[in-house]
């Protein structure tokens, strides 16, 4: 009988553990988070859209794979940098999730032009029908035109490498070109 009792109760303690453990892990992951508010703002949306990314619905994959260029080296910015090696390799999906589970943030009177610019069909195998993003490119739907002009334009001038196709791709295009796909783009 005192067996069945120890066995009880060790059962309860192990089954307490377990369900404290994700409540811990998400309030610890939660606060590894905060690093992040400064820039990309409380829920993920930045105070400054038009030079730091909305994170918040943010496609997983890709954060995931942002954090690790950062972390890797193959992506460099004085802020992210350091901070992504300063964590821990497994670390870096459960920010993705935290931010990628958060809902993308609603514009007000958003709606895109009435025709697609040229060239905007070659985004959709990746970002999608919607430029909603997919594993593994971002949702580029509903970001600021300053931040999407300026990464397209850092893409075709090589200063933006972490994507193989990315570069080839944006040097294709004119600068008019890529204005008007900006414009689209954060429009939506």
């Amino acid at each position: 009988m005192l067996t069945r009792h120890f066995f009880a109760i060790a059962w309860a303690a192990l089954v307490f553990a377990t369900a404290a453990e994700p409540a811990f892990a998400a309030e610890e992951i939660e606060a590894k988070a905060q690093m992040c508010v400064a820039c990309h703002g409380q829920n993920g949306v930045p105070t400054d859209p038009k030079t730091i990314p909305i994170i918040a619905g943010q496609q997983q994959s890709y954060l995931v794979k942002q954090l690790h260029d950062y972390r890797s080296g193959d992506r460099d910015n004085p802020v992210m940098t350091p901070i992504a090696k300063g964590l821990a390799q497994e670390d870096l999906r459960k920010i993705a999730a935290y931010f990628a589970a958060k809902s993308w943030p609603a514009q007000a009177g958003a709606g895109a032009s009435a025709s697609p610019p040229n060239g905007i069909a070659q985004c959709q195998p990746c970002h999608q029908q919607n430029f909603e993003g997919g594993p593994p490119a971002p949702r580029l739907a509903g970001l600021s035109y300053e931040y999407l002009a300026a990464v397209m334009r850092n893409f075709a001038a090589d200063e933006r490498t972490n994507n193989g196709d990315m570069p080839k791709f944006m040097r294709t295009l004119t600068d008019s070109e890529r204005d008007a796909m900006a414009r689209y783009l954060s429009a939506l």
